[in-house]
């Protein structure tokens, strides 16, 4: 039997509201509900779900690793791919999304841009330039 480790089917982020992350991520990314409770919201991205769990709820589940402090700096970067990243940052804007950074030509072959969640998690959407 092989161990194939290629699957994500959950990202959790620990978040600090989980009142405001929900409503940040319904409104930038409209995604569906899979399950909410109290301390999390579960959200359906194609074929991954995200959590959003509050971070007082986050030491059990990484316990003895500590769960860093609000503003500590990014320490994960989320990538979606898009076909016109400068209609998207658009859009953004228009949802009153602050860019952290771009869109810009990056050396490897993307347009990027950058933008971060209440909670600071860092979100990159990536065109493939030709």
């Amino acid at each position: 039997m092989s161990m194939l480790l290629d699957r994500i089917e959950v990202i959790t982020l620990f978040v600090d509201d989980i009142d405001e992350a929900k409503a940040f991520y319904q409104k930038v990314f409209a995604p569906a509900s899979v399950y909410e409770d109290a301390v999390s919201t579960v959200l359906k991205f194609s074929g991954t779900m995200v959590n959003l769990l509050r971070a007082t709820e986050a030491p059990q589940l990484v316990e003895p690793s500590a769960v860093a402090a609000p503003g500590s700096g990014a320490r994960i970067l989320l990538t979606i791919r898009v076909d016109d990243v400068d209609a998207v940052c658009a859009e953004l804007r228009k949802l009153g999304v602050t860019l952290l950074n771009g869109p810009i030509d990056r050396p490897w072959g993307r347009r990027t841009a950058a933008f971060a969640d209440p909670s600071g998690h860092v979100w990159e959407i990536a065109q493939e330039l030709h």
